[in-house]
């Protein structure tokens, strides 16, 4: 399931970044999905992406931590593992653009586009489920914890999402991330008895 999630967003995103008429008909805008209906922007936004860096950077996290969790959504749940693994990405599209559905649903400027939140839902719970997996982050020469990037991560989007002027969609990612956390605790059982006694 997560490698057919990557290559279909890969096909759409490079023939959108070629069709700007295919690119305005994907991008989460919520003035359209309120005022002209226009629904299926709550999910097609995942799909586009607004350069090669920000589908490759998605696409990579995407490959990096979602075969992992897709895989223990498996062991545990044997072929229906896949349904969870698909609901925990399509979640993570959904639930991470409400906060900005109700702030710029009359504001017709406000678009975003990217599978940012999905992946931050996938990364959360794995690290959940492995909390103490080394993750690297460019300038620092050795992994940090799963549990501790988790933290820094949460606490990076909240504040950017206040005092940020990137035009990136922190917002999304928080709580694509919130949901990935939540999403895991109910569909894997003593997800968070494990979390602690692997680290402790």
């Amino acid at each position: 399931m997560n490698f057919i999630i990557l290559i279909a967003t890969v096909i759409v995103s490079i023939m959108a970044f070629g069709n700007a008429e295919l690119f305005n008909k994907l991008v989460f805008n919520a003035y359209n999905i309120k005022h002209r209906k226009e629904s299926w922007r709550f999910v097609s936004y995942a799909l586009v992406h607004s350069g090669w860096l920000h589908l490759l950077v998605n696409m990579w996290v995407l490959y990096s931590f979602g075969n992992n969790v897709e895989h223990t959504f498996l062991y545990m749940y044997g072929v229906k593992g896949r349904i969870y693994y698909l609901l925990l990405y399509a979640g993570g599209i959904l639930f991470s653009t409400l906060y900005d559905y109700g702030k710029n649903k009359d504001n017709p400027y406000y678009n975003a586009v990217g599978a940012s939140g999905a992946v931050s839902a996938v990364v959360f719970a794995s690290i959940l489920m492995y909390p103490n997996s080394g993750i690297y982050l460019f300038p620092i020469p050795f992994a940090l914890p799963a549990w501790i990037f988790g933290l820094l991560y949460l606490a990076y989007s909240v504040y950017m999402a206040k005092n940020g002027r990137d035009n990136i969609g922190h917002n999304a990612h928080f709580y694509g991330a919130i949901f990935g956390i939540v999403f895991t605790v109910i569909a894997v059982p003593h997800v968070i008895s494990d979390f602690f006694q692997q680290l402790f």
